[in-house]
């Protein structure tokens, strides 16, 4: 969600930025689309870096030994898993 948001507010901002020219002596729209700009980006950059730290997994494995027998187990989590 947060990647779409951070594409939505870049557009927007660059439409502000370029596209609309009305005559405004209080606000500046140039530099309200720039700040809408940059702001998706880092949007857009928290977003990916969320994406994959979710996808993220361990996987550990570990071998004992029980009366004589080797017993391996493998467990794999997910990031998600700490989330109850």
């Amino acid at each position: 969600m947060s990647i779409g948001a951070g594409i939505a507010l870049f557009v927007i901002g660059a439409i502000l930025a370029f596209a609309v020219n009305l005559p405004n002596d209080y606000v500046s729209l140039s530099m309200i689309g720039y700040i809408m700009m940059g702001a998706g980006v880092v949007v857009f950059l928290i977003g990916v870096v969320l994406l994959v730290r979710r996808r993220q997994t361990d996987t550990v494995t570990r071998t004992e030994g029980v009366g004589g027998a080797q017993v391996t187990r493998s467990t794999t989590r997910s990031s998600n898993d700490d989330l109850v």
